[in-house]
C-alpha cells in the first residue's frame, strides 16, 4: 500500500516541497465561541465511536487550554494529552472529568430510530 506522499510525489502536477510548506491544520485553531464548541463536541458524542469522542474532547481541551482543563480535571496535562487522542480508549471517569471541567454533563436520551439489537424501555 502506497502512502500519500509517495502517490503524490509519482504525480508530476504535485508540487510536493508547496504542499509540505502547507500550515498544518488544527481544529481547535476553529473552535472560538460556546456555540462552536457545544456543537463540536456534540456532533462527535452523536456519532458514537469512542475513539473520535475521545479525540474530539482532546481538540476541544487544546481549544480551552489543556493546562486549564488538566488544573480542573487533577489529571497531569501528559496524561491528558495520551488520554486524549485519536485511537485511545480514556476510562469513563476521565470523559465526566473532563465534561464537568467544560462545564458539561452526560445524558442518555433514547434513539428516535431503534434498531432490532436494542431493548425496549
Amino acid at each position: 500500500m502506497s502512502t500519500a506522499n509517495e502517490i503524490i510525489a509519482t504525480d508530476s502536477e504535485f508540487d510536493l516541497d508547496a504542499i509540505n510548506s502547507l500550515p498544518e491544520f488544527d481544529a481547535a485553531d476553529y473552535i472560538k465561541t460556546e456555540e462552536t464548541f457545544l456543537a463540536f463536541v456534540n456532533d462527535f458524542f452523536a456519532e458514537g465511536d469512542p475513539a473520535m469522542i475521545a479525540e474530539a474532547l482532546g481538540i476541544a481541551a487544546r481549544a480551552k487550554g489543556m493546562t486549564e482543563i488538566a488544573n480542573r480535571t487533577g489529571i497531569n496535562r501528559e496524561s491528558l494529552y495520551k488520554a486524549l487522542r485519536g485511537n485511545s480508549q480514556p476510562r469513563l471517569d476521565t470523559i465526566m472529568k473532563v465534561l464537568n471541567a467544560f462545564g458539561l454533563k452526560l445524558v442518555a436520551q433514547p434513539i428516535l430510530e431503534r434498531t432490532d439489537n436494542q431493548l425496549n424501555l
